[in-house]
């Protein structure tokens, strides 16, 4: 006899902490970008961090031989001792740190450094500073895990750098650490030597994402080890070496940390990816001059987007210092950015991320990417171009 199920049962009710961690619009827009292509339009991405151009050949050949060689099983929760040499090397010889490998930390990307620096370091109710805007999954890490982000807004004018002077106002005993991201994301900013030793001598933790390291447009990048040992590092492959979905990212972290940290990677992941472990190794040793080529080549698309964004009237005050990303300001269009976005991508065929998704102190803003080809540049300007010339006669 076939048995009978009851269709009444209930949904289970969410944990709280779930209401605070809000969607990710830059991938909302990409899925939304991505119906609207399956359906035949033709749409232009400027709205994800994706680097262009292919993984380099010897990172793919790297792999690939260690798939061949069966390096397919368990690693070391912490990591291969390979690899985290390699990480200790590479931060001796273009920071002059001393990092011992025991500190780096390996994991399947970024993100999973952040989970498990944020949790290692926050309790409930403790509170980060973090400048404002933001990258987007800072906030919702935090609140996951039941602390507080502390925002510090940042100014066009400033090149949305973040001012030690402004943190300092904001310490206070509940706040356990200090987040900062430079080159930035959203907005491209870079943190010179002067402010970076000024946050490293306010006392929290400070918590440095330095993914963004090498796509620097106004001299070389600092490492915040070089002013302090009270500091975790997070960092990884994906914009670097064209590594995204590689999903290879690594902590560096002061001794006393190591061991909640290893073992909340051992419940969590238990260790990253044998073989794409091997592929960072031979991402670490990618000549100077390959990577001052795709480094250049943003050049090139920074100075032309902003330009242009200049013509349509919507650049910011500065262009970025560094990453691949650009705030437009287009306050003088809208107060609600992700409408604004929907309707940029439904009209004028480019996907773009709302500054909302980086904080309120972005909203009135859009967000660029030109990680992309110049032959897409030009493509989604012109497209920009018309839709911004539309908007401007209708305002007439």
């Amino acid at each position: 006899m076939n048995k009978q199920y009851s269709n009444t049962r209930q949904e289970p009710i969410p944990p709280a902490r779930f209401g605070l961690v809000k969607p990710f619009l830059a991938m909302e827009i990409l899925e939304k970008a991505q119906q609207l292509e399956a359906g035949g339009a033709s749409i232009v991405h400027m709205e994800v961090g994706e680097p262009g151009g292919e993984t380099p050949a010897v990172i793919k050949e790297a792999v690939i031989e260690a798939i061949r060689n069966n390096d397919t099983g368990y690693t070391h929760s912490l990591g291969k001792p390979a690899l985290r040499e390699e990480i200790a090397n590479y931060y001796r010889r273009t920071y002059n740190v001393n990092v011992h490998p025991e500190q780096v930390i390996i994991t399947s990307g970024s993100s999973p450094a952040m989970l498990l620096a944020f949790s290692a370091l926050l309790d409930q109710g403790d509170r980060i500073i973090m400048s404002d805007p933001y990258y987007a999954c800072y906030p919702n890490f935090v609140n996951y895990i039941g602390a507080e982000p502390l925002l510090v807004p940042l100014r066009e004018e400033e090149a949305f750098r973040l001012q030690p002077a402004d943190v300092k106002k904001n310490l206070e005993p509940s706040v356990k650490g200090i987040l900062i991201n430079s080159p930035a994301n959203p907005t491209g900013a870079v943190l010179g030597e002067e402010e970076l030793k000024g946050l490293a001598e306010l006392g929290p933790y400070i918590i440095s994402d330095e993914v963004y390291h090498g796509i620097n447009y106004t001299g070389q990048d600092h490492s915040i080890l070089e002013y302090t040992d009270h500091a975790v590092v997070i960092n990884g492959f994906s914009k670097r070496n064209i590594m995204t979905g590689w999903r290879l990212g690594y902590l560096i972290v002061p001794q006393g940390l190591i061991r909640n940290i290893q073992k909340l990677q051992q419940n969590l992941f238990i260790c990253a990816c044998a073989f794409i472990q091997a592929a960072g190794i031979a991402a670490l040793q990618e000549s100077p001059e390959v990577l001052e080529k795709r480094f250049s080549d943003y050049d090139q698309r920074r100075l032309y987007l902003y330009r242009a964004l200049q013509k349509i009237g919507i650049a910011p005050v500065k262009p970025p210092d560094g990453a691949f990303y650009m705030m437009a300001n287009v306050k003088a269009y809208t107060d609600h950015s992700y409408e604004f976005a929907i309707r940029i991508l439904e009209e004028a065929g480019v996907a773009v991320t709302p500054g909302i998704d980086f904080g309120p102190g972005a909203e009135g803003y859009i967000r660029l990417s030109y990680a992309c080809s110049m032959e897409t540049l030009k493509e989604a300007l012109r497209r920009l171009e018309i839709f911004f010339d539309k908007l401007n006669q209708e305002a007439n």
